[in-house]
């Protein structure tokens, strides 16, 4: 392992102090999302879920500007302007009564949520160089799925103590957290800055990105693997109620199950792949490996249909498999993607690749309610040929790729012999 690339980001602590601390603002009101704005609003659901519906839907056109704007000023300094909206839109939402005031916050609030995706990706291939980005891809995860679990439990600390009034300091609070962590993100400084020192080169247009089937490719088996990511969360909960006619306390077990290994172990596995040496295309499609053999367990369990303590055990045990498929290919794929962009063009590169999440969200209700409405294992076949799409595109995609995108570290040089001496 190369010096540089082994070194800790100037500031690393304070990043991920500060992405820890943001998670937690997060978690104190996307799982009670409805709720939470009617509270701090006083306006009804139907306009609540309208408004969200709008804005979420304008945020996803932002995304590209959001790239733009990184090639153009830096990932540091665009996400310290959106760790700033963010900050002052929560702190903005308790006097946002009115239905016009409430869409302007949550418009303003949604295009800053919707591209920080984007952002911190491109300041993670901004501030770290070969495995440090891979290192950074897993703790941030492990915080963010950490921090949001300790944000849900403090809300409902919150409510148990003031009721619904609560959901206005929770909005405080997340005003709070959103400033505190860009403080703490202000510290960590760019490679490129402290290497060099030279200006930006001016960055291309996002032809430059179409033109590049590579990342393409990449991106669309992103998607292929996005919507597998999108299935603990929409169809998980679906087919136990419909198909396995489970309780829905089976649900938050799963979450549980999920959130606990990602926080706990999520560093230890990343750490355990970026160790062995692995290509980054390869552990990636290993993990979608795995999320194939998690969909083929639920479509087996839906054949079978045991009795409830079997499923139980059954359920918990392939939920421990997709949670695996998911540790080890999202550091990897992560990384991929940031090392696979051109530097002038990252902003742009990511902004692309981080539309085939938002597509895979955005899709996967619609398609999962209409396969589980013909047969409750379809939408699992369905996934499963998506996972081994992925993992073979990734496989293929490999000779294609840069060679500083495929492996976290340059490939060693083969040692060599020296000729024998004359006699």
């Amino acid at each position: 392992m190369n010096a540089v690339s082994a070194a800790r980001v100037e500031g690393e602590r304070s990043l991920l102090l500060g992405i820890g601390i943001s998670a937690v603002g997060i978690g104190m009101y996307v799982p009670f999302s409805l709720v939470f704005f009617h509270h701090v609003t006083g306006l009804s659901f139907t306009l609540v879920g309208l408004v969200l519906t709008v804005t979420g839907v304008a945020g996803l056109i932002f995304m590209p500007l959001a790239g733009t704007a990184v090639d153009r000023f830096g990932a540091k300094k665009v996400n310290l302007v959106l760790y700033g909206i963010r900050a002052v839109g929560f702190a903005l939402y308790p006097f946002a009564g009115s239905l016009p005031a409430f869409a302007a916050v949550a418009l303003v609030t949604a295009l800053a949520d919707r591209s920080f995706g984007v952002v911190q990706q491109s300041l993670i291939g901004e501030v770290a160089q070969g495995s440090a980005r891979d290192r950074l891809q897993a703790s941030t995860r492990a915080l963010q799925n950490a921090g949001m679990g300790a944000g849900a439990l403090l809300v409902s600390g919150v409510l148990g103590l003031w009721g619904t009034g609560g959901f206005t300091y929770t909005a405080w609070a997340n005003a709070l957290a959103f400033a505190l962590a860009g403080l703490l993100v202000s510290r960590v400084r760019p490679v490129r800055a402290a290497a060099t020192g030279s200006a930006r080169p001016a960055p291309a247009g996002y032809r430059t990105v179409l033109r590049d089937r590579p990342f393409l490719g990449l991106t669309a088996a992103n998607f292929l693997t996005a919507l597998g990511y999108a299935a603990l969360s929409v169809l998980f909960p679906l087919y136990l109620s419909t198909w396995l006619a489970a309780p829905d306390s089976l649900t938050g077990a799963a979450f549980t199950v999920n959130t606990a290994l990602c926080a706990g172990v999520g560093v230890l596995i990343a750490g355990r792949v970026r160790r062995s040496g692995a290509r980054r295309t390869r552990s990636a499609a290993l993990g979608a490996l795995l999320f194939a053999a998690a969909f083929v367990g639920q479509i087996v369990l839906g054949t079978l249909r045991p009795g409830q303590t079997v499923t139980l055990v059954a359920l918990l045990a392939i939920v421990v498999v997709y949670t695996l498929g998911e540790l080890v290919h999202s550091p990897s794929g992560g990384a991929l993607s940031v090392s696979a962009a051109p530097e002038a063009v990252r902003g742009r590169y990511l902004a692309t690749y981080q539309l085939s999440y938002s597509l895979a969200t955005a899709l996967a209700p619609a398609l999962f309610t209409a396969l589980l409405s013909v047969d409750g294992r379809l939408p699992w076949a369905v996934l499963t040929v998506a996972a081994l799409g992925a993992a073979l595109a990734l496989l293929r995609l490999e000779r294609h790729l840069p060679a500083e995108a495929v492996h976290a570290e340059p490939p060693a040089a083969a040692p060599r012999t020296l000729a024998p001496a004359a006699a």
